[in-house]
């Protein structure tokens, strides 16, 4: 019976250490009608995914705005780096970052890899919305 009970203590410290570990490995995605009804911390980092509304992608050196749409409600989004070759307005993407003062701050933009394809969570959120359909 102590073995028992000792096995359990073990599996349950386990699975909380587990549970601390993921807590600030886990990046959850949002489209931008979620970023806008929804209470974000600043610190929290998570995906937002949709479409490079056409029009408003500037580009100066290596500092890039534009802003993300799911059709329904647009974010402004700043990124400082090298966007990927295949980015480009009208376009699925998922930028990873943090939500600063209303706009979305990206540290990674990942962007469609062919003309078929859209980011499934991307597809998922404007199925929703029922504005996008395979």
């Amino acid at each position: 019976m102590q073995l028992i009970i000792i096995a359990c203590i073990f599996l349950l410290s386990a699975s909380i250490l587990i549970g601390f570990a993921f807590k600030d490995g886990i990046e959850f995605f949002r489209s931008p009608t979620q970023v806008l009804s929804e209470e974000i911390n600043e610190s929290e980092v998570f995906r937002i995914g949709g479409l490079v509304k056409e029009g408003t992608l500037i580009r100066n050196g290596d500092n890039v705005s534009f802003i993300v749409t799911d059709l329904a409600n647009d974010v402004p989004v700043v990124f400082n780096g090298i966007l990927p070759d295949l980015f480009s307005e009208g376009t699925g993407m998922i930028a990873t970052g943090t939500l600063n003062e209303g706009k979305f701050q990206a540290v990674e933009i990942l962007a469609k890899h062919d003309e078929n394809y859209m980011p499934k969570e991307v597809a998922d959120a404007l199925k929703e919305q029922g504005v996008f359909q395979d």
